[in-house]
């Protein structure tokens, strides 16, 4: 498939190494490519050992609720990494993790205390993410790669690389030490995760299965996406009834407490297992 428009003899995964694939590197400059081990990010990596681009870290956050196959995808990456470049993957991780931010975080404005009380809710732990409070993505992954991200461009002059896909170009922040090669290039996201194929990453099947390899607790998944999880990753699905359990023990029937708008997930396992 084709990877631009133009009618040069090779298309941008055929670019020779030392071509850079179109940016220009200042010496003085330290450059940092995030890695959240999906295809984009992943695809983003690859290109840029191949192509010969200058890489002094690659970054990465770990939420602790990856799926197996993704830690593994991590692993070979990083040994690549090494073979390749001599560097190992910078992770970045919450001190407390996933399940203290959940059920044990204890809460300290005024306001929300207050508003907990009147509920009757606990005054500890964040409790199910929801629309409007995403304390998962934001206390686990940005916070830890904005805060090193500024970090670097502080005190290294960095250039920070970020894998967003050509047809996702709308998520690109108007900052000029932020790049956004796939999109340069006219990489999509299917192009991506095919170009992961063809050098050997495959994720351990996750795309195979899932449209996405994100945290397997998300509350944000399709339903058909929490059905997929129960069938092929049953002990995980064992994990998230507990946590379920737990939440609704501790903050009802509350936004907090429940897993999706309509369902919890004792729910959800009762309707997969009668169809």
């Amino acid at each position: 498939m084709p990877l631009n428009d133009n009618n040069s003899k090779e298309d941008n995964m055929g670019r020779s190494p030392n071509e850079g694939g179109g940016f220009s590197h200042a010496q003085n400059q330290y450059h940092a490519v995030s890695l959240s081990g999906g295809k984009d990010s992943t695809c983003l990596l690859l290109l840029m050992i191949e192509r010969g681009m200058p890489i002094d870290a690659v970054i990465s956050a770990d939420t602790g609720m990856e799926f197996p196959e993704m830690y593994e995808h991590l692993a070979r990456v990083d040994d690549f990494l090494y073979r390749e470049r001599g560097l190992h993957i910078t992770t970045l991780r919450h001190p407390m993790g996933f399940e203290w931010l959940m059920f044990e975080e204890p809460k300290q404005k005024k306001s929300s205390l207050e508003n907990r009380a009147r509920l009757g809710v606990s005054p500890y732990g964040n409790g199910w993410p929801g629309i409007r409070v995403r304390w998962c993505t934001g206390q686990l992954k940005t916070h830890l790669i904005n805060k090193e991200d500024k970090r670097l461009k502080k005190e290294k002059n960095a250039i920070h690389y970020v894998g967003i896909a050509a047809d996702e170009a709308w998520r690109c922040k108007d900052d000029p030490q932020t790049l956004y090669p796939l999109v340069e290039w006219g990489i999509t996201e299917a192009q991506a995760l095919q170009a992961c194929y063809d050098r050997g990453f495959d994720f351990g099947g996750l795309y195979e299965i899932y449209h996405r390899a994100s945290c397997w607790c998300c509350p944000f998944q399709r339903i058909d996406e929490l059905r997929k999880l129960r069938r092929h990753h049953p002990e995980l699905w064992a994990k998230l009834l507990e946590l379920d359990g737990r939440a609704i023990a501790q903050f009802g029937d509350t936004p907090l407490g429940r897993f999706k708008q309509g369902w919890t997930v004792a729910e959800l396992d009762a309707r997969f297992a009668a169809e």
